[in-house]
């Protein structure tokens, strides 16, 4: 899929790994609506786990990649201003109501969703191709998209039956209601047929607070529930604070405890 030509993409910030152990896993982490990749990364210093470790310490020899979404021309903006950029996976006009004007999302989200999916497969290539050790992560916007990563990745072997897993926090799912095929037409990327088993054997974290303001949690719970109905293996989790953002330490204890069960303690 062909970026817009009215957008403009920015750049990816790579965290390497500072274990002895060096490159083991690869954790592709995507911010939200009006962040960067820069920003975030550093933002996600500040959520610390009950030892006071971040996410990132945890994992020494992970190597985080942040990419950043492209500078987007917004609709709304536009009405209101005459005319505006913003840093977004997609467009939106009412974050609290993505079905209003909802066709202003489908480019930037098709678009977005192929370039994660590019990053991918050049990530696998630095694992030696061990799709187990990629994680695929995103937070509110972001996590919109690594929903719809999930459903529209397709790998080039047959032996692999999942990926490492995927994280969202505080986000929300872009045309729900929809049978999979339908939900992979409408997104424009999916081209090999009606598979699902990827979905099915890669497990999947999603964590929400009841305070966030932005994205409410009943959006959180709609997540939840059109990924278990698509097949994936679903662990819910949700919180009395913690706001837009990741809460912590309660949810990055529970991310750091997921992410050794279902991604690094796998060897092979």
């Amino acid at each position: 899929m062909t970026p817009s030509a009215n957008a403009t993409k920015l750049s990816t910030t790579i965290i390497d790994p500072s274990s002895p152990q060096g490159h083991t896993h690869t954790i592709i982490f995507l911010h939200g609506r009006g962040d960067n990749a820069e920003n975030f990364a550093r933002s996600l210093g500040y959520s610390t786990s009950s030892t006071g470790q971040t996410l990132i310490q945890h994992f020494p020899s992970a190597r985080w990649v942040f990419p950043s979404s492209e500078l987007r021309p917004s609709a709304r903006l536009a009405n209101t201003f005459g005319g505006g950029m913003t840093s977004q996976w997609f467009d939106t006009w009412d974050v609290q109501n993505l079905s209003y004007r909802g066709e202003l999302q489908l480019p930037g989200l098709g678009e977005s969703v192929a370039s994660v999916l590019d990053n991918i497969h050049n990530e696998v290539q630095l694992l030696s191709g061990k799709w187990d050790r990629l994680v695929l992560a995103g937070i509110s916007q972001g996590g919109a998209v690594v929903m719809h990563c999930l459903l529209n990745l397709a790998t080039p072997r047959d032996d692999v039956s999942r990926i490492g897993g995927v994280m969202g926090f505080s986000c929300r799912f872009p045309f729900p209601g929809r049978t999979l095929n339908e939900t992979r037409k409408i997104v424009g990327v999916w081209q090999d047929g009606d598979e699902d088993g990827l979905i099915r054997n890669t497990p999947v974290l999603i964590e929400h607070c009841l305070d966030d303001p932005l994205v409410k949690i009943d959006t959180g719970r709609q997540v939840r529930d059109v990924m278990t109905g698509f097949g994936a293996r679903v662990t819910w989790k949700e919180y009395e604070s913690g706001g837009h953002w990741i809460s912590s330490p309660g949810g990055v204890d529970d991310a750091v405890a997921w992410l050794g069960e279902h991604v690094f303690a796998i060897e092979r």
